[in-house]
């Protein structure tokens, strides 16, 4: 088997981790101009180059370690672990980080180093991570660490761009036809060319064509100031940029931010390597997440702000056949874009309405996996494990509509000359008011640290189920201790932010209540004929 060799199934698979990949590029780059004042010429000659060094130094390392285990054990269906920039990581770090430092300071700089800082400590957590990592993920279900991953498929992607397909149904249904055709239908298209680079060209196609069709995608303009930033912009070292922030004091102030989000971060990574196996390919944890800490260090370095992280979505490029060389292909892609200055072009050539198909079937694919690969009678702890994620969308869209509503009525009062500032504010509200119509406490309570309590509620599950009550005790007491520090169900909420609670006793009633539920589970057990116990049926 040839490294350097790229398959029909590569090249679908660069096209959609290279849509992924774009998508949180242009999201990053319209964020930090629009809330943090960055000029386009800073992002791309300093913010865009950096996370380029991120994306491939991971790109080539995963790419590498496949084809290493292909040749390990004499296989060519090994597929690269997807990599890319960290999304959750990305919105935290910007509005709850980057935001406030700018909003306080009026200077981008300040905002930009502070997001280095934090960046920076979040990945010295996921190196520090990787070394106890495996002990985690060899001591917790399947079920536990495939649900979480599947609720975060069917509400952060799959529902996401499902929604903008129903939005734009006229360019998206087609594009999206295409890829279940080929890989729902195992429909093969003439003359061997990859249902992703249909799909993709489709999509553009209609969407050069969606003015005439009532609802246009393109913006005048766009290619033009695409144009604009074409240039070559070697990678900018932020070493004394770094150092200048790198103080006890800023990172005791963005702890409560850049703790959760390490956490969250090792967590989500051991849960894609789990969801790997369970595909066929076994990697090594240490090392898969030792890299990934370091391909955050090293875009932090070199003026990159937001962490790396392994994917969700292993299984769907195994599903369209992509093996090493999708993964090379995207990082040599990214890296090249990059430094030419090329982002401006891609974004006004390609829109995210014309590759969000291929992105939406891996949504699809995770969430069916979770499903497909733990044993039948554990879907139930499945089900459960899908819930905590949707409270996380959902306190999602609630903070962004109150955002969008505050930004309003700024707006509206700066028109009309008032003397006074008014705020439409999430924390003027009362958590135990029902709210749309849920209670907004329990929606907030479950949205914190979803990725560990869904963990929690599912191993206790799958426990209860194979019998084993000591142990669902045990994964109840590990509920009791994350609840008792506030890394599951804490809050506070300022302004429209909503932090974590990081404090010995965040709040005394979950801790409680999780250990109301493990004695009764250990009641249970100590309760059963001594038979029962040693042969459970």
């Amino acid at each position: 088997m040839n490294y350097f060799s790229v398959t029909r199934g590569d090249i679908d698979g660069f096209f959609g981790l290279m849509v992924d990949n774009l998508i949180q590029l242009l999201v990053l780059t319209g964020l930090c101009i629009g809330l943090c004042g960055f000029p386009l010429d800073f992002i791309t000659s300093v913010v865009l180059p950096g996370a380029a060094i991120s994306l491939l130094v991971g790109n080539l390392f995963y790419s590498w370690q496949a084809y290493k285990l292909g040749i390990r054990f004499q296989r060519t269906d090994v597929t690269a672990l997807p990599y890319g920039i960290n999304t959750v990581s990305l919105f935290a770090f910007l509005f709850f980080i980057m935001l406030p430092v700018y909003q306080s300071t009026g200077d981008y700089k300040s905002a930009w180093k502070a997001g280095l800082l934090a960046s920076f400590a979040s990945g010295l957590i996921e190196v520090l991570g990787s070394f106890f990592a495996e002990k985690i993920r060899k001591s917790t279900p399947r079920a536990a660490l495939l649900s979480a991953l599947a609720g975060i498929a069917v509400t952060f992607i799959s529902m996401d761009f499902l929604l903008k397909t129903f939005e734009h149904p006229l360019v998206a249904f087609l594009p999206l036809g295409i890829i279940l055709l080929q890989y729902f239908g195992k429909v093969k298209f003439p003359f061997g060319i990859p249902g992703g680079l249909v799909s993709i060209l489709l999509g553009i196609g209609l969407s050069y064509l969606s003015g005439l069709l009532g609802s246009p995608i393109y913006q005048e303009g766009g290619l033009e100031r695409g144009v604009s930033t074409i240039g070559f912009y070697l990678p900018y070292l932020a070493l004394g940029d770094l150092i200048d922030v790198l103080t006890l004091t800023n990172i005791k102030a963005y702890f409560a931010v850049i703790l959760p989000m390490g956490v969250f971060n090792v967590i989500g990574s051991l849960q894609n390597i789990e969801s790997a196996e369970a595909s066929g390919d076994s990697f090594d944890t240490k090392s898969s997440l030792l890299v990934n800490g370091l391909g955050t260090l090293a875009g932090c370095l070199f003026g990159s702000p937001f962490p790396t992280t392994i994917y969700i979505g292993h299984p769907g490029w195994k599903g369209l056949g992509a093996k090493h060389g999708y993964s090379v292909l995207n990082g040599i892609f990214i890296t090249f874009i990059s430094l030419f200055g090329l982002m401006g072009i891609l974004q006004a050539l390609i829109p995210i309405e014309a590759g969000m198909a291929i992105v939406l079937w891996i949504g699809i694919i995770i969430a069916a996996q979770a499903f497909q690969t733990t044993p039948k009678h554990h879907s139930p702890a499945v089900v459960i494990g899908l819930l905590p994620a949707f409270a996380g969308w959902a306190v999602l869209i609630i903070q962004n509509v109150f955002m969008f509503l505050d930004g309003k009525l700024q707006g509206i009062l700066q028109e009309l000359g008032a003397a006074k500032s008014f705020h439409f504010y999430l924390s003027d509200l009362s958590p135990h008011l029902p709210f749309l119509p849920y209670a907004l406490g329990g929606i907030l309570s479950l949205s914190q640290g979803f990725l560990l309590s869904s963990m929690v509620w599912a191993s206790m599950v799958v426990f209860l189920l194979d019998r084993e009550f000591a142990k669902a005790g045990i994964w109840a007491l590990i509920g009791a201790a994350l609840s008792l520090f506030g890394w599951i169900h804490a809050y506070e909420l300022a302004g429209n932010a909503i932090l974590n609670q990081f404090t010995s006793i965040a709040s005394w009633h979950f801790p409680v209540a999780y250990a109301s539920l493990a004695a009764l589970f250990f009641l249970t057990h100590f309760l059963q004929k001594p038979q029962n116990r040693a042969n459970p049926s």
